[in-house]
């Protein structure tokens, strides 16, 4: 660096500097100072001066963006390991925030945590996708991943470490949830038979009858049940998390996350009495336990009275299915059954989305609305009828045999 005249100028303190390092240029920058009050420099390379130059220009403009300078050396998985641990606690639940834990751990570090943050490309997230189509995974799943890490790279790009957000970018899974296992009502029917009597016999009966999710069966409580009314609220659920910081898990009963997963259920007389003859036998379980009983005031709890852990209610079910000739059944397929047999008798779809207690009706229709393939053959009949005066067709009479029946043209 030399003055006007030639002889050589000292940089003065806080400018960038800017030198030769055997076959690299290589330059500093000074980025002000940091919250111990020490200088802040962030130093480029390039293999020409005027590469070198253009770097230190965009950190200028950076800072005068208020922006933090771009951090080469940071990785996707360091980075989304402290979006998990420091900024999302405190905005999801608990047992989401398990969720989200499991879904970095198994799917996204293992595929893009060696990448550098600042180098990650829409190219790379859908090559991820394709792979996990490929392996076999759902379409859901791939979502549930694909969400991660767009939440994750929101943070990212709130903080100004990266351009844009190349999850959102990338182009979603397509294809159609798969249809699950119903029970028919014959099988329905069996299963109900063979628990009649069991202590889980109510349990099974509620989570069949309202397609209730496992946890928000386990944890419905006693002081949620209108008995006048007839009206039972879902609010809790009962889930295992775990600590990730030291490896333990526990078992909690927490509040259900969105307004219409909580959600009042209308009991009929039959399942009132399932209910009554329940809380009798309950009754005595309390005083069989004497001391050890500790009232969480479940519904359905062990026979100490604590919550029941999720997966031993699983595996209880298998054993019942299997007494019933049914085979193996998830908590899950009872769910789902509980939907389909309700859709079949005809409730409106809208209706069975409020009694699931899903998110929006568009899910509901994404599950199950191959359930209700006859209703826009029903609807155009009801229009027909209503502009033409035509009465409805008889059993056989659609639209073939009108049109089997017609004179042939002339």
């Amino acid at each position: 660096m030399t003055a006007a005249g030639g002889s050589p100028r000292r940089r003065g303190r806080g400018e960038d500097s800017i030198y030769r390092d055997g076959n690299r240029w290589r330059g500093a920058a000074s980025l002000g100072y940091g919250p111990d009050g020490r200088p802040v420099r962030k130093k480029v390379s390039g293999a020409t001066r005027d590469e070198v130059v253009r770097k230190l220009r965009r950190l200028h403009e950076q800072l005068d963006a208020s922006l933090p300078p771009s951090d080469d050396r940071l990785s996707v998985g360091a980075f989304l390991d402290r979006w998990w641990s420091v900024n999302l606690p405190g905005q999801v639940a608990p047992s989401t925030l398990d969720d989200y834990g499991d879904m970095i751990r198994l799917h996204l570090r293992p595929a893009l945590g060696r990448r550098k943050l600042t180098k990650l490309t829409v190219s790379d997230c859908d090559l991820l996708w394709q792979a996990k189509r490929e392996a076999g995974y759902s379409p859901h799943t791939i979502r549930m991943m694909r969400a991660v890490l767009r939440k994750a790279l929101g943070q990212a790009l709130r903080e100004g470490l990266v351009p844009r957000n190349v999850a959102s970018l990338s182009a979603g899974p397509g294809g159609v949830t798969a249809e699950g296992r119903t029970l028919t009502p014959e099988q329905a029917q069996a299963l109900l038979g063979t628990v009649r009597g069991h202590r889980w016999d109510a349990l099974v009966t509620i989570m069949l009858a309202y397609g209730l999710r496992r946890g928000e069966a386990l944890g419905l409580h006693w002081d949620r049940l209108d008995w006048t009314a007839g009206t039972l609220a879902v609010s809790q659920s009962v889930k295992r998390i775990r600590d990730y910081g030291t490896g333990w898990s526990m078992l909690v009963v927490s509040e259900l996350k969105t307004a219409r997963s909580r959600r009042v259920l209308c009991l009929t007389p039959e399942l009132l009495d399932v209910l009554h003859h329940h809380r009798t036998r309950q009754g005595e379980e309390r005083l069989a336990a004497a001391e050890a009983w500790q009232d969480h005031g479940l519904i359905f709890p062990s026979e100490v009275g604590t919550p029941i852990e999720p997966n031993n209610f699983t595996n209880r079910l298998w054993a019942l299915c299997r007494r019933a000739g049914l085979g193996h059944w998830h908590p899950h397929e009872l769910r789902h059954s509980g939907a389909s047999l309700t859709l079949a008798q005809g409730t409106e779809l809208h209706v069975v989305s409020e009694v699931l207690g899903h998110t929006s009706i568009a899910i509901t229709k994404d599950v199950y609305g191959h359930l209700l393939e006859g209703q826009p053959r029903a609807a155009a009949e009801a229009m027909s009828r209503a502009l033409f005066g035509r009465q409805a067709d008889p059993p056989g009479r659609g639209a073939e045999g009108r049109a089997s029946a017609a004179p042939e043209p002339e």
